[in-house]
């Protein structure tokens, strides 16, 4: 039957009204009636104090009372005291605050998760030295730890990949970890120049810690030149997809492999933006050509829905690489879908 005006009365009755909260398919109602207030209003994602994920602000006291009704706890790690190469993913944190228009709406997860779980900002980790590694790595680990003792899961932004470290030794309370690990490299090298804490090696000193089980990690996206320095990854069980292989494995296998690797085990998700190709993240300490793309690394994130994750990071935006701001906007995202995957846990999902 062709277009005519009975169709358009039939709409118009439907849809001829001024809530934009008004949705007739029940998914979409679910997810308006979360974000629109009485008359179509909402927020507009310019105004107000920027968070991260534009999430509501809790401002920790020195105890762990502030985190109790908190499912996840969004914090900042301004530190890049560990990098290599370029500085100034010290600046990520605020970077990642300043970008507006990141959801509140997974449209491939079907999930709103700011509003469907208790979901705040806490600041960022108080450092109390800008000079010292190591003092900022136990700073570090004594903030998250504090999130973790209120069972509250951290999600951190950093800050170079050496925070994933400290990260790791707070979340892993109850025994080693298993690491889903999206990243250009795989940060298991050895001591530089006499040191063994920077961002090309946490998780080897996480292995050898204690905190993260190398045959419950995989690491995908690698690549570069730096490959002849990352046989702990193999040697010690870890599972390493490098980038080339994307195409010729495909994602789907990808993320399939990753389910027999994690298993039910609890999970530390790690994102490090270099993982995504230049053209998609300039704005970084290490780039690395070959990359994944901004959709690449979407589908395999959201192909981790169901594993039991209960800790996680986004680290390395450098944004004064950057004068466009995608490589924050990239982040930002990546950092809502890993969010997102909160609410799948396969063993005890977050209900807020």
């Amino acid at each position: 039957m062709a277009w005519d005006e009975q169709k358009l009365a039939e709409l118009k009755a439907r849809y001829d009204k001024p809530a934009g909260e008004d949705m007739y398919n029940p998914v979409f109602k679910r997810v308006a009636d979360m974000i629109f207030s009485s008359g179509g209003r909402r927020q507009a994602p310019y105004a107000g104090i920027p968070t991260l994920l534009d999430a509501p602000v809790v401002e920790p006291e020195p105890s762990s009372t502030a985190f109790l009704d908190l499912d996840i706890a969004l914090f900042g790690v301004p530190m890049d005291l560990g990098v290599t190469n370029r500085n100034g993913a010290r600046f990520g944190p605020r970077a990642l605050r300043s970008i507006e228009r990141i959801g509140p709406y997974n449209d491939a997860l079907q999930v709103a998760p700011i509003h469907e779980m208790k979901v705040a900002d806490v600041g960022d980790v108080p450092m109390q030295s800008r000079f010292d590694l190591a003092q900022s790595h136990r700073d570090i680990e004594s903030f998250a730890r504090m999130i973790v003792d209120a069972n509250v899961r951290p999600v951190a932004v950093g800050g170079d990949h050496s925070v994933s470290h400290p990260l790791l030794k707070a979340a892993a309370k109850d025994g080693p970890l298993g690491m889903v690990h999206i990243d250009a490299h795989c940060d298991t090298g050895g001591t530089y120049e006499g040191e063994k804490f920077h961002h090309g090696g946490p998780f080897r000193n996480a292995v050898l810690d204690g905190v993260l089980d190398p045959e419950r990690t995989i690491q995908i996206g690698i690549r570069g030149a730096a490959d002849y320095i990352w046989e702990f990854s193999e040697n010690s069980g870890m599972t390493v997809i490098p980038a080339r292989e994307l195409n010729e494995l495909g994602i789907a296998a990808i993320i399939k492999k990753a389910h027999e690797v994690i298993g039910d085990g609890p999970t530390y998700f790690s994102f490090d933006v270099d993982s995504l190709d230049p053209a998609f993240a300039p704005g970084t300490g290490t780039p690395e050509v070959g990359g994944l793309t901004t959709r690449e690394a979407l589908e395999l994130i959201r192909g981790m829905k169901g594993m039991n994750i209960v800790a996680a990071d986004v680290v390395e935006v450098a944004p004064q690489y950057d004068t466009t701001t995608n490589t924050a906007q990239n982040a930002a995202q990546m950092l809502f879908e890993i969010v997102s995957l909160f609410l799948f846990n396969r063993v005890a999902p977050v209900q807020g």
